[in-house]
């Protein structure tokens, strides 16, 4: 009972949502309808989070929007479809958890840079703005808003203003029934007297924009051609790791609240069959959506019941109350995504990160500023390669090489000495020992010999050794420079010992065949036995 009362709120909560998602994308209304109720089935009952509540969500607006002013409906169709697949192999493939290291400032940056976005879009029915065609540029789009602020609709701009106050103050009044419910019906039935008994017709509706219709549309495969195919896979990509991180973000925000654990790999398998079944019935892009999951397990549901109940009830409304839909103010729809593009935006998490280290914060910026000009795609790529910059960065700040001076503390070298060595090591005459600090990788290595040649010594040494008991992996490039160091030494009559190498690195090293070069036996375990080791060479045995 307590799962079947939770659907039924679920499902009412969905609905004003599913409607305003599906127009601000660009659609008709009743899609975003036939999303929630497709998408929210198959995630409920195939789903690895017993409470995740699916449908559309506002982040895949700005995506959808982009992608049918390009393509049109049937290349969003093919692009939900092959988002689908992405999610899949994500899922079967058991990369789940690789979602977990979308750095937090990209997350936070496109996610408030869509709810700028959608706030941004909302603008001309807000304020029933008289403009023909909107320009779909961030800037431009607030250039044209300016030119025609001269022919706001007082009307419409009251209604968009007073649902924004509804949903706010509702939840202090009553907590059960969603603001953006109250709003909608209340502004429908002002809108409505207004135009029947005091004559103001200018209050644009959804049936002044669209036809609606209760018809759940059959079962159709999109047309699908190689160019189209091609072109879709960047914005599919997209689709596809939005809704992963919007989906595990949601599931992981519920385990929290109920004490579970969701299957990472399971829910995004769900969440793949939910975007190919959704596309087929002529639905939009879906994923787990937070509020509609928190609102469930506010109100009881703890088991896939709920989310299964919640678009039973949607059908339902579709099927017997969508017509009234058409005279829902778009004002008032308006006002609902601004509310949700405020909820958003996370402007706190935003705000607490401009306190964060610099590179946090241009990462932040970047993902942002291009989210809000240019799109997520551009977005999250460049974020993304900002982030692996910086880390690569941080990581060769890390990596460091310095020389051992003339005697070795073995009390400070208890790991890479044997216990039971107490006396002062020192260093014999013609030996220079050189210590590796860090992982010794691409960014490091190649600083390798800049440093090397730095710390020599006037006098050419006869044996180098090199310490390496604080590299936790090597690359490729790590061992090339290294294999240059001792094909360089070797040609200079200098011997080249390796003290304290750990097995995973002494394995990469002898995949790579790197001990053709030095022989196996200049490898030592511990300072001790390469100082050892040293001595035998200096006196030619």
């Amino acid at each position: 009972m307590a799962d079947l009362m939770a659907g039924i709120i679920v499902g009412i909560v969905a609905l004003p949502l599913a409607i305003a998602f599906g127009i601000a994308s660009g659609v008709s209304p009743e899609k975003g309808i036939i999303t929630a109720i497709v998408a929210g089935l198959v995630i409920s009952v195939l789903g690895g989070s017993r409470v995740q509540i699916g449908g559309p969500t506002g982040a895949f607006i700005v995506i959808i929007y982009g992608i049918i002013q390009q393509y049109g409906m049937e290349g969003l169709a093919i692009a939900t479809l092959m988002a689908g697949v992405f999610l899949i192999l994500l899922g079967v493939l058991h990369l789940g958890t690789i979602i977990k290291y979308i750095p937090y400032p990209i997350v936070v940056g496109f996610t408030s840079g869509i709810a700028v976005t959608i706030f941004t879009t909302q603008i001309k029915d807000l304020l029933g703005l008289n403009i023909q065609n909107v320009p779909s540029d961030f800037i431009e789009k607030w250039a044209c808003y300016f030119q025609h602020f001269s022919t706001i609709d007082p009307w419409s701009a009251l209604i968009g203003i007073l649902s924004i106050v509804v949903i706010v103050l509702t939840p202090r009044v009553m907590k059960k029934i969603p603001g953006s419910l109250v709003a909608i019906v209340l502004m429908t039935v002002a809108a409505l007297l207004l135009k029947e008994f005091a004559g103001i017709a200018s209050i644009e509706t959804i049936g002044d924009r669209f036809s609606i219709s209760n018809q759940i549309p059959g079962a159709q495969v999109p047309e699908l051609s190689w160019l189209t195919i091609k072109g879709l896979v960047a914005p599919a990509l997209t689709i596809a790791i939005l809704g992963a991180i919007e989906s595990l973000l949601s599931a992981t925000v519920a385990d929290g609240v109920i004490g579970d654990r969701h299957d990472s790999n399971t829910e995004l398998i769900a969440q793949g069959v939910a975007n190919i079944a959704s596309p087929l019935f002529g639905g939009i892009p879906a994923t787990g959506a937070i509020a509609r999951t928190m609102t469930n397990i506010n109100n009881g549901g703890r088991t896939p019941v709920a989310g299964i109940v919640h678009a039973v009830v949607l059908l339902l409304i579709f099927l017997f109350l969508m017509p009234l839909a058409q005279y829902i103010p778009m004002a008032c729809l308006a006002g609902v995504l601004v509310v949700v593009s405020y909820n958003m935006s996370g402007w706190r998490s935003f705000t607490s990160i401009l306190k964060n280290p610099k590179g946090d914060v241009v990462i932040l910026w970047i993902t942002f500023l291009l989210t809000i000009i240019f799109d997520l795609t551009i977005a999250i790529e460049w974020g993304m390669i900002v982030a692996c910059l910086l880390v690569m960065r941080r990581v060769m700040e890390v990596t460091d090489v310095t020389e051992v001076k003339q005697e070795i503390d073995p009390m400070a070298e208890s790991s890479d000495l044997d216990m039971g060595a107490v006396e002062h090591l020192i260093i014999p005459e013609g030996v220079e020992v050189y210590e590796i600090n860090g992982p010794f990788f691409f960014g490091a290595g190649n600083r390798f010999e800049e440093i090397m040649g730095s710390l020599s010594h006037p006098v050419r040494p006869k044996v180098r050794i090199i310490r390496m008991r604080k590299v936790p992996f090597v690359d490729s490039t790590g061992i090339h420079n290294l294999t240059n160091l001792c094909t360089m030494s070797k040609a200079e009559g200098i011997r080249i010992i390796l003290s304290g190498v750990k097995p995973k690195v002494y394995e990469q090293l002898h995949h790579a065949n790197f001990f053709k070069v030095i022989g196996e036996e200049n490898v030592c375990a511990n300072i001790n036995l390469a100082l050892e080791k040293s001595k035998l060479l200096l006196t030619g045995e």
